[in-house]
């Protein structure tokens, strides 16, 4: 009987959201393997496309004639069992296609083109095979789609039977390679070669002692020449004469091989641990090699030295054979927290993030799968490493939103981190200075284990926070980012040969454009929100969409030239920074200037290098840096985030002003940090100011309660979209009807109501939030709603189910 094979196919949709059974080829039988890809005919039998092999030789009731599948693409399997599994748990969780949860898990060159081509099957006139086919047999689809003329006369061709259309994948996933050069006689074959040479031939002669010494060896032509001191046209001789072949080398496009490593050498070696640090790397160890799938809370104050103890533990895993995975929220913190992994364990890390293309992805990617990195640092994907054998896994900053997707499948890192702790025996170390509410709710139900630094590593303290009330400072001195504390402070360090960071969490050089004669607001006409000025590239943004239109002179409402700006963003405050202190270097660090592959890097390089005095960002800078000489941190507008329509903007504002605060004093000097704001009696900005995170954990809890919000509840948002508003509106009521139909009293229905930002890209939003405690119906509930709206179309409306959502944005 033949094999048969269980395939998951590149077709994203509800219908298809299962896997087929193929038959598999009798010469593939024994190539075959479940996580491999492969190319299989689907529909109608002529479009050929990608899939993975999920099961092999499992029974099916279809009594019909099996397709076969035509091509494997793999030698080996992309996707490995533990990953396999994943990926149908994270399809079930978080309500999303199984075929996109797998390709979540794997670099971007994994996924196949697939390319329609017209392929000559019966004679065609000479004309028509030079004019169109150019002389070949196939021709690409996509090159003359665009001209009707010469897609009438293929339309023609293909009902006379003389042509066929086709899909065909074509695999992406190529290595890069250089030229080697490999010897192609024996050693005494080159030795009798030697005496043939002239008196003369010293450069042959040399390269023929070279290629004795690597028999058998194929090396990079650049290496031979570097080894030998031989020129390019000596190894072009030896290929001419027989000696040697020249033959492709796969090399990795390894993100870090150019970089050279900061000066600092004494983090090589593990550092001397303080009391609280020995007692976590302790209980961390221990958990470790006794292969317990432990969760801890390492909840410890900015300059605790969590890093160390992170290293240390990665260090007992390694020790045991096993292999880490450590998480950070930013890109931008990739570079300080891996250069200090590459100081204690070399060659042995890996790092995954987004700011590497392609290629270097996939071959870091390849170089983890093969066993060669036992050690992988990265963003939230990198959480799906193909690393086997887990020992540890890292979450750094574990409060951060950003470890959560916000596209399908919308995971959360966390939880696939306990997912792998325990499909691995490891534990899970979460970290942070302010743990999420969630997390820390855990940890005193003692569902993890919580892990407490409260002092500093130096035994220096916190450095002393002031709350400047800028509502007098506007009062007396007019509109400024600045108050006079804060410019005195900039001064101040100035004068010390000290460095200082200041934090805006909005990017651009204004808020919004406004006419002061009609009140006219200039939006975005795909979104619901005012474009925001960039003087830099003299256009109005939208930072949701990618809209851009240059400045407007007069108001496209009225004519009036009364425009004016409102509001501020980094580039605003570095041109007002320039003015008031014209001889600072100041560094501006925002999604605009960091857009370049590199620039992450090279800024904060020049920053160490005090090649500037002051680092002016977006939150991308109040977490996990560190620099010495940093005595000052600004922030100049604590309230950015307080007046949003979100449960959650009063803690994300104590965690940015703690985080941002920490970033001061972290060495032998000194720090201070001051916090410019309109609110000065918030709790959240109060209690950032006394470091008390207890406090806050109190009085936010105590208000979620009162809310029924998460850590009390779990919440799911669902969301509907479409071009036209009533077409959303209704069925979003519908979705209402039918879950207040099915499921429990005691969950809590809201809505459904119009998002914050109610139309985006063209399309409006209606959201329903659901709150539950437990119900047993919710999730059949929600697969059966997917279901219906994808299967029925709805009439092109986009619903999205969200399992614990990060905003209500």
């Amino acid at each position: 009987m033949a094999q048969l094979a269980q395939i998951i196919v590149d077709v994203p949709t509800m219908q298809t959201n299962q896997p087929y059974t193929y038959q598999v080829p009798p010469r593939l039988e024994n190539q075959i393997q479940k996580g491999m890809r492969v190319i299989v005919p689907f529909g109608n039998g002529k479009r050929q496309v990608q899939g993975f092999v999920v099961g092999l030789d499992q029974p099916t009731k279809y009594d019909g004639q099996l397709k076969a599948i035509s091509a494997l693409m793999d030698l080996q399997p992309v996707i490995n069992d533990e990953l396999l599994k994943l990926s149908k748990w994270l399809a079930d969780h978080t309500y999303a296609f199984w075929v996109s949860s797998i390709y979540t898990m794997l670099p971007n060159m994994l996924k196949a083109k697939t390319t329609r081509i017209v392929r000559i099957i019966d004679e065609v006139d000479e004309q028509t095979a030079f004019d169109i086919f150019h002389g070949k047999d196939e021709l690409d689809f996509a090159t003359v789609q665009s001209d009707p003329q010469i897609v009438s006369r293929l339309l023609k061709l293909q009902k006379q039977k003389k042509v066929r259309f086709e899909y065909v994948v074509a695999d992406k996933a190529k290595p890069k390679t250089t030229v080697g050069i490999r010897p192609q006689l024996d050693f005494e074959e080159l030795e009798e070669a030697r005496t043939s040479l002239h008196s003369n031939a010293h450069a042959q002669e040399r390269l023929l002692s070279y290629l004795q010494s690597i028999i058998g060896k194929t090396v990079k032509q650049t290496d031979a020449e570097r080894v030998s001191g031989l020129k390019a046209a000596t190894f072009n001789v030896g290929v001419q004469k027989g000696w040697l072949a020249k033959v492709p080398v796969e090399v990795y496009r390894t993100p870090h091989t150019q970089e050279k490593l900061p000066n600092d050498e004494h983090l090589s070696k593990p550092l001397e641990l303080n009391d609280e640090q020995q007692v976590a790397v302790n209980k961390i160890d221990q958990a470790i090699d006794d292969s317990q799938s432990k969760v801890f809370l390492l909840e410890g104050v900015t300059g605790s030295g969590k890093t160390e103890v992170y290293l240390q533990s990665i260090a007992r895993a390694l020790k045991n054979h096993k292999t880490a995975l450590m998480l950070v929220p930013e890109i931008s913190l990739t570079t300080q927290i891996v250069n200090r992994v590459r100081r204690r364990f070399g060659s042995k890390v890996a790092v995954l993030h987004s700011g590497l293309s392609n290629g270097e992805r996939f071959d870091e990617w390849r170089r983890i799968e093969r066993g060669e990195a036992k050690v992988v640092v990265g963003a939230r994907s990198a959480i799906f490493a193909p690393l086997k054998d887990l020992g540890i896994i890292i979450l750094d900053e574990e409060h951060e939103s950003s470890y959560k997707q916000d596209e399908s499948p919308r995971y959360h890192a966390r939880e696939i981190a306990k997912w792998r702790g325990k499909s691995n025996s490891a534990p899970v170390v979460l970290g942070s200075a302010t743990p999420s509410l969630e997390s820390r709710a855990r940890a005193m139900k003692g569902v993890y284990q919580l892990l407490l630094l409260k002092h500093r590593i130096n035994k220096r303290p916190l450095p002393p926070i002031q709350v400047v009330d800028m509502r007098p400072e506007i009062k007396e001195r007019g509109e400024s980012n600045f108050s006079r504390e804060l410019l005195a402070k900039l001064t101040d360090r100035l004068v010390r040969n000290e460095q200082s960071m200041l934090l805006l969490n909005r990017r651009g050089f204004s808020s919004f454009m406004m006419c002061r004669d009609c009140g006219e607001v200039l939006k975005c006409p795909n979104c619901d929100i005012s474009l925001t000025l960039h003087l830099d590239s003299h256009t109005m943004k939208c930072h949701y969409c990618g809209h851009e239109e240059p400045i407007p002179r007069y108001c496209p409402n009225c004519g009036s030239r009364e425009i004016r700006y409102y509001g501020t963003g980094t580039e605003k405050v570095e041109q007002e920074l320039n003015r008031l202190i014209p001889n600072a270097r100041i560094i501006r660090m925002d999604v605009d200037t960091t857009r370049r592959k590199g620039m992450h890097e090279k800024l904060l390089r020049q920053f160490g290098q005090h090649q500037a005095d002051i680092l002016l960002g977006t939150q991308m800078i109040a977490k996990g840096l560190d620099f010495p000489n940093v005595t000052l941190v600004g922030v100049l507008n604590a309230d950015t985030g307080l007046g949003l329509p979100d449960f959650r903007s009063s803690e994300r504002t104590f965690d940015l002003l703690s985080q941002v605060s920490g970033r001061a004093g972290r060495a032998d000097k000194k720090g201070e940090v001051i916090i410019q704001t309109y609110n000065p009696d918030h709790y959240a900005i109060r209690l950032a100011q006394k470091n008390n995170y207890e406090a806050f954990f109190k009085q936010e809890m105590a208000l979620r309660r009162q809310a029924s919000y998460p850590p009390y509840y779990f919440t799911i948002r669902i969301m509907a979209s479409h071009e036209d508003e009533s077409v959303a509106a209704r069925t979003m009521t519908k979705i209402k009807q039918e879950l207040v139909e099915n499921l429990m009293p005691s969950t809590i229905i809201l809505g459904p109501t119009p998002r914050a930002i109610a139309r985006m890209k063209r399309r409006y939003y209606y959201q329903i939030v659901i709150k539950y405690k437990q119900d047993q119906r919710l999730h059949s509930t929600l697969q059966r709603i997917l279901q219906e709206t994808q299967s029925k179309g709805r009439a092109d409306v986009q619903v999205s189910i969200d399992p614990d959502p990060q905003y209500f944005m």
